[in-house]
């Protein structure tokens, strides 16, 4: 039986509060934290599958043009090697997230630099490695492909297009502005498991054990890309070590695999390489943003305009929505907000972490700090005095709203008003010492999502549903709104994830992952909990469950009298996206020390306040929180994709070479989560957190720099050399 709910308006019972168990939102530690740091949690790779091939890719090494042909000879010739495959079915990158169809195909056909355009499979890994280094392949190379985005055509993604009022004259009326250009290198999301797929065929039914975030949509995906049906294939990915946007398509390795096994009559195992992994798979964009800020004498916002180029494939829909949040975030009756691409040939652009906020927060929020010095107003004041009371160019009221209590609460946690706002006012020796902060903010999304929940005739309870748990903390979240609503510990729910065979959940990507699951195991046991009511003739609201038993002191093995209740929930968002404007708010505090002779910084401290509705499990998201504030020191400091000028080809392409931050990078870390219920947010009140706890960081960062060393840095990351270069003397 399917119990649906589309949501057409905001669900303020807040329900899951009148529950007796009391495990929602407590610290639960994850239920799969044992099989992973045991060994025992199977990832992608590592699945025993007897008579296994290994391939290896064979990427281009030119940056646009066509295959004339691959000589295969003296790779066939080696010991071990199968098959050297070039079918055009090959895929030459990754599908978008929620793509729903096949990328782009046809390995003949040169892109990019390192665009996969064969497979040499082997008996083992080695040789076929070995036998990849000897394919001498024939190339008509097209030249002068454009690759820099400041320069090639562009088009204006005319959907993120604002024009309101008149710009341009409350820029020349304002009492304070700021008109400038900042600048963001590109990202590689640097997951922990490289890109992995085991494929096996059993007559026209095939299995591929893959490292993939979205099974809902990568099914699809594979089908259309192999020409098969999808009731022919089966997608695991129970443990996946790590996306951040990059396995939200189905990538190269996973068809390879699939073509090389139906060729070759046994399992094929692809792995990609660190370096595959960093040159074929999504980059983030880089950007160019230009942003014009304009106020009254009382500070108020009379001009808002963020204008940013961004770059990707010929082919590729994707832009990086850098806009999403400066739609929304500050007040401001004349606005003009535009967003251009320009197509260069390097290496697919896509979704990582916080698509869009990473980069246009911080952007967006040095400008800001910018125009509170000008205007001789406090960074926090100012941003107080501009939160809108309703979308400033929709003109519908915000779900929720809590970028007030975020700066305000941070702020005195931080001690903001101990700081001292003029630059270079503390020096240490060698080291500047100051200040800065941010807002944040990140889109709420929500998708459809379907679960089975079957209760247990032994009083046990089990979730199914391909949704993947890609390292955030599914299984227990799932286990713990199900413990919730049935009366029963975490530990006696049994959580199944990542299997296609299972009703299609929302997938893990967009942060929307726990508020869209949630809810479709809210629905699920909402259903069952109808049922249990009737036999125990009460009604539903009232029916209080704990440790499995009823009030009454009834426990539930005696109300299922051994016939288990199962019910799938199905969740879908409806009408109420279009009558409120929701999403995440935050603000960021930052410390750092800045070296006056080599312009080295180091962050000291930093403190996040987030907002984000219902919080699930104390421990998991504030390890998101946690995550984001790390990945925004790296946005800050360190992490920049280098490209070749004259190719397109990325130089710095493992982890050696792109630096993430380590231990010796990452502070004094501190959270506050601000909790509330968001009705319109979901029926659980949820947002996502995955991506919020890194949308602005790197401004905070950025702006203590200036306030201790008086070096504006226009660039991220804020490298030595351009700190400086900006040095005042």
């Amino acid at each position: 039986m399917i119990a649906h709910e589309k949501q057409d308006k905001p669900d303020n019972a807040n329900r899951l509060d009148g529950m007796k168990q009391g495990v929602l939102g407590k610290p639960v530690s994850r239920l799969d934290g044992l099989a992973k740091v045991t060994g025992t949690a199977l990832y992608a790779a590592e699945y025993p599958v007897q008579d296994c091939a290994e391939g290896v890719l064979i990427t281009a090494t030119i940056t646009r043009g066509v295959v004339n042909a691959i000589d295969k000879k003296a790779a066939l010739a080696m010991p071990g090697v199968i098959a050297v495959i070039d079918d055009p079915r090959l895929t030459t990158r990754a599908a978008q997230g929620t793509a729903d169809e096949a990328p782009q195909q046809n390995p003949a056909r040169v892109d990019y630099w390192g665009q996969p355009i064969a497979l040499v499979v082997a008996e083992t890994f080695e040789q076929a490695r070995h036998a990849a280094k000897h394919i001498v392949v024939d190339y008509g190379e097209e030249i002068n492909p454009p690759l820099d985005p400041e320069t090639a055509k562009t088009e204006e993604q005319t959907e993120e297009t604002i024009s309101q009022g008149d710009l341009d004259a409350a820029m020349r009326d304002a009492a304070h502005s700021v008109d400038v250009t900042i600048r963001t290198k590109g990202h590689a999301s640097a997951a922990m498991e490289p890109h992995a797929a085991i494929a096996s065929w059993d007559g026209d039914d095939l299995t591929v054990h893959a490292s993939l975030q979205m099974l809902n949509y990568n099914i699809t995906e594979l089908a259309d890309a192999l020409g098969i049906r999808e009731q022919h294939i089966r997608l695991i990915a129970r443990y996946v070590g790590g996306g951040f946007g990059s396995k939200l398509g189905v990538s190269e390795e996973v068809v390879a695999a699939a073509i090389a096994a139906e060729q070759i009559g046994r399992p094929v195992r692809v792995v990609m390489t660190r370096q595959q992994v960093f040159e074929t798979i999504m980059r983030r964009s880089e950007s160019k943003q230009r942003l014009r800020l304009a106020v009254d004498a009382a500070g108020k916002m009379t001009g808002f305009g963020h204008h940013a180029l961004v770059s990707n494939l010929p082919g590729e829909d994707f832009a990086e929505p850098i806009l999403q949040s400066s739609h929304f975030l500050y007040a401001g009756e004349n606005r003009e907000l535009k967003l251009e691409l320009a197509r260069v040939h390097m290496m697919t652009a896509g979704s990582v972490r916080a698509p869009g906020e990473a980069v246009g927060m911080p952007a967006l929020e040095v400008a800001m700090d910018m125009l509170a010095e000008r205007s001789g107003i406090d960074p926090v004041k100012l941003r107080l005095m501009n939160i809108p009371d309703k979308d400033p160019e929709k003109g519908i009221p915000f779900s929720s709203h809590t970028l007030a209590d975020c700066l305000n609460q941070g702020a005195e946690a931080f001690g903001w008003n101990k700081t001292i706002r003029t630059p270079r006012h503390t020096r240490e020796g060698e080291w500047w010492v100051g200040t800065g902060m941010a807002s944040a903010a990140r889109v709420h999304n929500v998708m459809e999502a379907k679960a089975r929940v079957t209760l247990k005739a032994d009083g046990t309870a089990v979730v199914e549903t391909d949704m993947t748990d890609i390292g955030t903390g599914t299984y227990t979240i799932a286990a713990q709104v199900v413990g919730e609503m049935l009366g029963l510990a975490p530990d006696r729910v049994l959580v199944d994830l990542g299997d296609s065979r299972h009703p299609r959940g929302p997938g893990s990507g967009g942060s929307w992952g726990a508020p869209s699951i949630g809810s479709a195991l809210y629905v699920a046991c909402k259903a069952i909990r109808e049922e249990l009511a009737e036999r125990l003739g009460v009604d539903e609201p009232e029916l209080a469950l704990r440790d499995g038993k009823a009030a009454s002191g009834t426990s539930l093995v005696e109300v299922l009298d051994g016939k288990d209740i199962a019910k799938i929930g199905h969740y879908e968002p409806g009408a109420i996206a279009e009558d409120f404007t929701a999403s995440g708010f935050g603000a960021f505090f930052a410390q750092v020390r800045v070296n006056h002779f080599t312009g080295e910084t180091r962050v000291d401290r930093m403190l996040g306040a987030f907002g984000f509705g219902r919080v699930l499990n104390d421990k998991t998201a504030r390890s998101q929180c946690l995550g984001g504030i790390t990945w925004s020191i790296g946005t800050a400091l360190t992490e920049a994709l280098e490209f070749d000028g004259r190719d397109g080809h990325l130089v710095n392409r493992d982890l050696a070479e792109y630096h993430v931050p380590v231990n010796r990078d990452v502070p004094e870390l501190d959270v506050i989560m601000v909790e509330e219920r968001d009705g319109a947010a979901s029926p659980i009140q949820a947002k996502g957190i995955g991506e919020l706890g890194m949308c602005g960081g790197a401004a905070a960062i950025a702006n203590a720099i200036y306030n201790a060393s008086g070096a504006r840095v226009l660039e991220f990351p804020m490298t030595p050399d351009r700190v400086i270069a900006a040095m005042p003397d």
